[in-house]
């Protein structure tokens, strides 16, 4: 779902005058932003398909390198095994790379997105804005980490394709690259579909206050601009 920022109040919006925006009822603190989640939206879909594919591209790395590594050095087909996990190895390390970046950005731009309306629209910051960056701190070690084991990885098979690291170090790192990413791919999930609660629960807000003020929801003003251009 795309949010757009609400808008303020503007003169036009109502010939009377209209009072500043003044911070409603404090809102407590409730379960419901730290329990619900809603993974039913184009984003959670759109994660849920890419770590999949990306927990398949890394089984498919992990098989290719045993059958490389289990056939004779005499065999015929081990050359061309080893090309296809050298390209699997490196695409999937790319893949992980891309899909923890979109995870960074998603929360920086999201958590940005409230903390400005929060701002315009003089929200408490307990529990909206402050669960944002709750989440975004839960999120951000396990997709670094998952990031930073891909990359040690990639350079442990490097080594071993030169003959200066032993086989074992990019064994465990491929290991410990399967075992993190789906780690963080659980945690990543969980709070991609929690955050996308807030966001939603910052809109009803400030659709609150806009009502408060005697204004149109933001949806309608955002829809009746859209018309106008």
């Amino acid at each position: 779902m795309a949010h757009q920022i609400p808008r303020r109040t503007h003169p036009k919006e109502n010939k009377a005058s209209v009072p500043a925006f003044t911070m409603g009822p404090k809102i407590k603190p409730d379960a419901r932003y730290f329990s619900r989640w809603n993974d039913d939206t184009p984003m959670t879909r759109t994660f849920g398909t890419l770590a999949l594919l990306l927990t398949f591209a890394m089984l498919a790395t992990i098989g290719t390198g045993l059958w490389s590594f289990f056939l004779e050095k005499g065999d015929p087909y081990k050359a061309d095994i080893f090309l296809i996990h050298f390209h699997l190895g490196l695409w999937t390390s790319i893949g992980i790379l891309l899909v923890h970046c979109i995870i960074f950005t998603y929360f920086l731009g999201t958590g940005r997105w409230v903390k400005e309306v929060g701002i315009a629209y003089r929200l408490p910051d307990e529990p909206l804005p402050k669960r944002t960056r709750e989440l975004k701190r839960a999120t951000f070690p396990p997709a670094l980490f998952s990031m930073l084991i891909a990359i040690f990885t990639s350079a442990a098979g490097a080594g071993v394709l030169f003959q200066s690291w032993p086989w074992y170090c990019h064994a465990t790192g491929a290991i410990l690259t399967l075992l993190i990413n789906l780690w963080a791919f659980r945690i990543e999930y969980r709070d991609l579909a929690a955050n996308i609660v807030i966001l939603d629960a910052v809109l009803v807000e400030v659709d609150r206050i806009r009502h408060e003020q005697g204004l149109e929801s933001n949806a309608e003003a955002v829809e009746r601009d859209s018309a106008a251009s």
